[in-house]
């Protein structure tokens, strides 16, 4: 695990990002943002689940009216998603947005950009510059005959030295493929010539079990690096599977502890439960809490206790049905019906010999 890269910090809301702070996961309401009720509900389940800082898309003027009831009910800040029409970007800063997602190369030329940042510079609102290869700039598709790295970030610096010509840089940059390797290549290349924050993922990843994938790949190869400052990951489900998949990868490379980190045996002939079902149980009882703990479901006591030593408690399989165990050492045997009970006993006296917060990730 490489160091990671020291950026620029900036404030979205009272989230910072970048300059060391830790790396923050985002998502997307799914939601038609002029739907306020709908919405709201959506950002609530989001924030729940640990997302901190969430976006919307403001395709119109109507959506752009909905912003203000949003921002003040929202727990944590907004970022208005703009493209096309600068005036929505004028109305989502007015409405108190934490910061704006645009794209440089679409929003109606330099002109209006200068609009956008003078009124961003007075409400001091972070503005995300995001390219995508989907919308990359005809010239430079020509000049490249692709959205390769290269395209990616010679379009990224455009908007840079734009941003850095206004004096502003209150900035972070996003350069996002569907392609993993491609994105990848993209942002090292472009960590490579600039400290503004970078905000990583793979755009339009795929289904929760394909986009999980990719994004896992993608990403892990990146933070693994040193690379990224805040992350998104984009499925076509749920976003609050957004959230949980960002965290896990994120837990996986220890670079933020949050919520349980469940291990699960894969099984084997020797299995003496039923490992599937119990973790499965375990995972969605689990799914609000976003302390940290290592919990374990292991199928047998040859290898239960002993592999998974380190899990705060466990389950294993035994002849008799199954043990508990702390820590790798056993401390209660049951009859199977009686397993699951006496483990959420456990858990539950676990977690209250903790003071109120102190699982919680700093």
């Amino acid at each position: 695990m490489k160091k990671r890269k020291n950026t620029r910090q900036i404030l979205v809301g009272s989230v910072k990002i970048g300059g060391g702070a830790p790396i923050s996961v985002q998502s997307m309401t799914k939601t038609d943002t002029r739907n306020v009720r709908a919405t709201r509900a959506q950002i609530n389940q989001l924030a729940a689940a640990g997302c901190e800082i969430v976006r919307v898309a403001v395709p119109d003027e109507r959506a752009a009216d909905a912003l203000p009831a949003l921002v003040t009910s929202s727990p944590i800040p907004i970022i208005a998603d703009i493209h096309f029409h600068h005036r929505l970007a004028l109305k989502a800063i007015e409405a108190g947005v934490g910061g704006l997602r645009i794209n440089p190369g679409n929003i109606g030329g330099p002109a209006k950009v200068a609009v956008i940042v003078e009124h961003a510079r007075e409400k001091r609102i972070p503005i995300r510059i995001g390219v995508n290869a989907g919308s990359l700039e005809q010239d430079l598709r020509k000049k490249y005959g692709s959205p390769t790295p290269a395209a990616l970030v010679e379009s990224a610096l455009r908007s840079i030295e734009l941003f850095e010509r206004l004096s502003y840089r209150e900035i972070k940059i996003s350069i996002k493929s569907p392609d993993v390797m491609t994105t990848v290549a993209a942002y090292r290349l472009l960590s490579k010539k600039t400290r503004y924050p970078l905000h990583i993922g793979v755009t339009e990843a795929g289904t929760i079990f394909s986009g999980t994938i990719k994004s896992a790949v993608g990403l892990g190869i990146l933070l693994a690096e040193g690379i990224g400052d805040t992350l998104r990951v984009s499925l076509t489900a749920d976003p609050v599977e957004e959230v949980r998949v960002g965290y896990e990868i994120l837990k996986a490379l220890g670079l933020r502890q949050h919520g349980p980190d469940i291990i699960s045996c894969p099984t084997c002939g020797r299995c003496q439960i039923d490992v599937a079902a119990l973790a499965r149980n375990i995972e969605k009882h689990l799914a609000g809490e976003r302390r940290f703990l290592k919990i374990a479901v292991m199928g047998c006591e040859v290898n239960g206790p002993g592999e998974a030593r380190e899990a705060d408690l466990g389950i294993a399989g035994s002849k008799q049905g199954g043990v508990l165990f702390k820590k790798g050492v056993v401390i209660k045997k049951c009859r199977d019906r009686e397993l699951l009970e006496a483990f959420y006993r456990e858990l539950t006296a676990l977690l209250n010999t903790y003071p109120p917060g102190m699982l919680w990730e700093p």
